[in-house]
């Protein structure tokens, strides 16, 4: 299953809505990346599967600091 390794987030079930308002079920899908991120706390590379979000937000605050918002050990 694809799911973030700090967030969690996973694939949600949505419904498509066609012009005459009738409803399907369907599958809303996370863009999830696997990344070798540096941890220089650590001074090593971890191997983590994220979602896009989660690697932009990495870039501007660091992985501890968003792994310890999350409550996830590295």
């Amino acid at each position: 299953m694809a799911k973030s390794d700090i967030t969690g987030k996973r694939k949600l079930l949505a419904q498509n809505v066609s012009h005459s308002n009738i409803k399907t079920k369907r599958w809303q899908n996370v863009n999830i990346q696997s990344r070798r991120v540096w941890v220089p706390e650590l001074k090593r590379f971890v191997t983590l599967k994220l979602t896009t979000r989660d690697i932009r937000t990495i870039d501007k605050i660091g992985v501890m600091a968003y792994a310890k918002r999350h409550g996830v050990k590295l």
